[in-house]
């Protein structure tokens, strides 16, 4: 609609008749022929604009932009829903598989409550076998298969915590719901690390780990935590093969007493792999319980026969009793 010279542009005025309006234009120019605001006729509508005359067929300026805004407005709200993240299904209960392994296949499912509910010369035969599992603080998970236990029968046990029935602060996990840890110092400077099992006051001592996973960090914490740190570094066989040396490996303390083993995302116990056959368990006299009377000698500890891990090998124990296969090594109740 633009010409050097003369141009003539038909203006809307009001609704209805049209009326030739001529503009006389400077040559050579590029300034728009309406520079600013257009004035509005007196009958239009506020907001909107002096316009040529309109084609047939053509939408009104007003109702165009409209649709362009809904549209507009559509394609964001489409957008925002895309950039949310879809909620994860709530998990089930139950045995559920460690939220901290990348792969379902990586591990197994961690033991349940039911796992820890018997009495403590079973459950004590349960454990050996099975994995127990340590995440520190970084994400570093820790493991090692329970080879050697001590089981402690509650109140009649001359030799336990709990005997006659006594409870204090310092033995309250004993008295907790199976599963409950019992972790209490000895000699001022080691931890020692028990498991609650049926029965008021019974529990299960944790004595000896084959190490399976981060070797080099039980290493570590072991000359980190030793009372005299040595110069030579430790065996494989040395680092959890004892209930002070398994506490120092997998740096558990007194802040462990009275967790849940069956919910604590910082310890829990996993499933031992299915064995062909299931080794054999040597029931031998519990370790440094001198002054216990006839409880000394009470065959309550086991360890798996012929394991390079346990702490103590008992030559007259495996003399004397015959080696039982035991079907419960590896079976969760």
């Amino acid at each position: 609609m633009r010409a050097r010279g003369r141009a003539v542009l038909s203006a809307g005025l009001g609704r209805g008749a049209l009326k030739p309006v001529s503009v006389t234009l400077p040559p050579d120019t590029d300034q728009p022929l309406f520079p600013g605001r257009a004035r509005r006729p007196g009958n239009a509508r506020a907001g909107s604009r002096v316009t040529g005359r309109r084609e047939a067929g053509q939408m009104p300026a007003p109702l165009s932009r409209k649709i362009g805004q809904k549209k507009q407005r559509l394609a964001e709200s489409q957008q925002q829903q895309q950039q949310i993240p879809k909620e994860r299904p709530p998990s089930t209960l139950g045995l559920q598989r460690s939220i901290y392994f990348s792969s379902p296949e990586d591990h197994p499912a961690r033991l349940g409550p039911e796992f820890f509910d018997q009495p403590a010369v079973t459950l004590a035969r349960a454990f050996l076998g099975q994995v127990l599992v340590r995440r520190l603080a970084d994400g570093t998970e820790l493991r090692g298969r329970i080879v050697e236990t001590e089981a402690y029968l509650g109140p009649e046990d001359e030799a336990a915590h709990s005997r006659g029935g006594r409870q204090t602060p310092r033995n309250r996990g004993m008295f907790m719901k199976p599963g409950t840890l019992y972790v209490y110092l000895i000699y001022g400077m080691y931890f020692c690390l028990n498991v609650s099992s049926q029965g008021a006051g019974a529990c299960v001592l944790l004595r000896a780990l084959e190490p399976l996973e981060g070797l080099e960090t039980m290493r570590q914490f072991r000359n980190t935590r030793r009372k005299s740190p040595v110069s030579r570094t430790l065996k494989d066989r040395e680092l959890c093969s004892g209930p002070s040396k398994l506490c120092q490996a997998l740096a558990i303390d007194k802040s462990f007493d009275q967790r849940d083993l069956a919910q604590d995302e910082a310890v829990w116990l996993e499933h031992g792999p299915l064995e062909s056959r299931s080794p054999a368990v040597v029931a031998a006299a519990r370790i440094g319980i001198g002054h216990a009377g006839e409880w000394t000698q009470k065959p309550l500890r086991f360890y798996v026969q012929g394991s390079p891990w346990v702490s103590v090998v008992d030559r007259v124990a495996e003399q004397m009793y015959q080696p039982q296969q035991t079907d419960r090594l590896f079976i969760v109740k």
